[in-house]
């Protein structure tokens, strides 16, 4: 007797079975061949996952041998039986009688003389005994391990008949027979369909769109109004080709069924199973309306067109929603899949506008998209250039200028028009200034910034006070100190300033520390510094301890700042 793997060597590839399989034994082959159908049994060494029987069975059915059904039942010794095993054997009645499926959720097996004892957790022995799965798990035992053994239940047998959740699980069994029936006759034909468009995808050098449909659009009419695919341009990649009436996403649940949906790939993710003879492939798309999962589980042949599929890309899919208990969410399980285009507009005129008015996301409330995915656009219509208006900000600028340089860099011409809505200041309002001076521009300023133990300059205490004076735009003079705060700096202040106890523990105390800095400043000195009002604040409350006189002027260059792009009194400089 020849085992598994040198007797099918010549017709699959056995290098991607378990050695469990490959060792087996082949008792006996049959071929029925009118209906295309072989059954294999085979002595295994040891026990075989469900799963793997499924690939040996797919492996076969869609080699070269063109097959519309394969079955392999292993034959096991009688010492491998456990209960650990009864997943195993619910599996393979659950391919025989998908209504099932469910039924034995959460149940709980155990062994007691020549009984196999099932603990039900959510009803269903009525259903189970309609469908003799106790007689047939028996018979499945006898058949594989040679083990003549008794099934019983005990647990929680029965549900209330007329009870709604017992009602509404009833209905949902009884669709998801008729629907497994219909995905049973769909797979057999997918099956003969794979093969040949696997081929036809590897022939054309990657994934496209059917040939010779236009997908160009000028402007948006009533039909083109809201993204859409074009049905005329579906190539199938996965399964056989789809057809049918399309669902929107925002109307799928658990309970739909089988159903087609279209959508943009918005993210992808492909993963090895543990034995690497499988993918696991979640593709997450969007109709622009609503957004669902796409889940493909199956042997890496077949999934191999897929691995082209990117984020961007639409695909037309049928399959059956389910939930997910991973994800805890609805996915649809495909069966088939193709690749499909929505319509891209463009701008055929003879001669390109530019556009001189342009808010992106930066200005606030108003623009949605970045600059760069508008300079991408506007170059994909012919423009020149384009120019970038925001609401009092230039955050957008260097995003604009990466995305011409990318075009530039390959080859590409686009210019960038920098503007901005800027709107005029209130100079009262605006509090940029406090106090008064007739210092000239060109005259003595001090630029200065503290550092503290907080934020409340009645509680805290200055840690470091640097500054400098500039006259005329020239530095004329430094000036830098610690400051004793006489308290302790908390380890998060440290962590942003880089200032600790033992820096400042010889630094002179604050009274000392504030004297020198206003020496230094001089009498009616004018200051600068960023949120101004904060750091003098510091200074000021610590001249008040120590009673000093403080004269400072001080300029807010926040303030300004904030005064040069905001609007404050409506008045546009457009």
């Amino acid at each position: 007797m020849k085992s598994f793997g040198e007797f099918f060597k010549k017709y699959i590839d056995v290098s991607k079975l378990p050695d469990s399989i490959n060792n087996s034994i082949i008792l006996n082959v049959s071929v029925d061949s009118v209906n295309r159908t072989m059954f294999i049994s085979a002595q295994c060494p040891a026990l075989v996952d469900r799963n793997d029987i499924f690939l040996t069975e797919n492996l076969i059915r869609n080699g070269v041998l063109n097959l519309t059904g394969c079955y392999f039942s292993p034959r096991y010794d009688s010492t491998l039986f456990d209960t650990d095993y009864f997943p195993q054997l619910v599996l393979e009645l659950k391919r025989r009688n998908a209504s099932l499926n469910g039924t034995l959720n959460d149940s709980t097996v155990t062994m007691d003389g020549n009984r196999l004892v099932i603990e039900l957790k959510h009803g269903g022995k009525e259903l189970l005994d309609s469908k003799r799965f106790d007689i047939n798990l028996s018979q499945l035992i006898k058949q594989e391990f040679g083990i003549n053994l008794k099934v019983c239940y005990s647990g929680i047998l029965n549900l209330d008949i007329e009870d709604p959740e017992y009602i509404n699980h009833q209905k949902t069994l009884e669709e998801k027979v008729l629907r497994d029936i219909q995905i049973q006759q769909q797979e057999q034909y997918e099956a003969m369909m794979n093969t040949a468009n696997e081929r036809k995808a590897k022939q054309s050098g990657g994934i496209s769109i059917a040939p010779g449909v236009n997908t160009e659009i000028s402007f948006r009419d009533k039909e083109n109004m809201v993204p859409h695919y074009i049905p005329e341009s579906a190539n199938p990649i996965f399964g056989s080709p789809v057809h049918g009436d399309v669902v929107c996403l925002n109307q799928i649940t658990a309970e739909s069924g089988k159903v087609i949906v279209w959508g943009q790939i918005t993210s992808i993710e492909i993963k090895d199973t543990k034995n690497k003879r499988s993918k696991i492939i979640n593709i997450v798309i969007t109709d622009f309306v609503s957004s669902a999962n796409v889940k493909i589980f199956e042997n890496n042949e077949k999934v191999q067109p897929l691995l082209d599929l990117k984020k961007g890309m639409c695909i037309l899919v049928r399959g059956e929603t389910e939930f997910d208990t991973f994800i805890h969410d609805t996915c649809i399980k495909a069966r088939a899949i193709s690749v499909v285009a929505i319509p891209k507009i463009v701008d055929k005129a003879e001669k390109k506008r530019v556009e001189l008015h342009l808010h992106t996301n930066m200005s606030e409330k108003d623009g949605i998209s970045s600059a760069g995915d508008l300079i991408k656009r506007a170059y994909e219509w012919g423009m020149p250039a384009i120019a970038i208006t925001d609401h009092g900000v230039a955050q957008a600028y260097p995003d604009a200028m990466n995305a011409c340089d990318a075009i530039r860099k390959k080859g590409g011409k686009f210019k960038v028009i920098y503007g901005v809505e800027a709107y005029f200041i209130n100079d009262k309002a605006a509090l940029a200034v406090n106090g008064e001076s007739d210092i000239p521009l060109n005259g003595e300023f001090v630029v200065f910034d503290i550092e503290t133990t907080g934020l409340n300059a009645s509680r805290e205490r200055i840690t470091e006070i640097g500054a400098f004076k500039l006259v005329n735009g020239e530095i004329t003079d430094k000036f830098s100190t610690f400051v004793n705060p006489g308290m302790p700096i908390p380890e998060k202040i440290t962590e942003l300033t880089g200032i600790t106890d033992e820096m400042v523990a010889d630094a002179p105390n604050e009274a000392d520390a504030i004297a020198e800095f206003l020496k230094y400043c001089g009498e009616g000195a004018v200051v600068v510094a960023h949120n101004a009002s904060f750091d003098t604040s510091f200074i000021k409350a610590a001249a008040e301890r120590n009673k000093l006189s403080y004269t400072l002027t001080h300029i807010d260059t926040l303030a300004i700042s904030r005064g040069l792009f905001t609007q404050l009194n409506k008045h546009k400089l457009d």
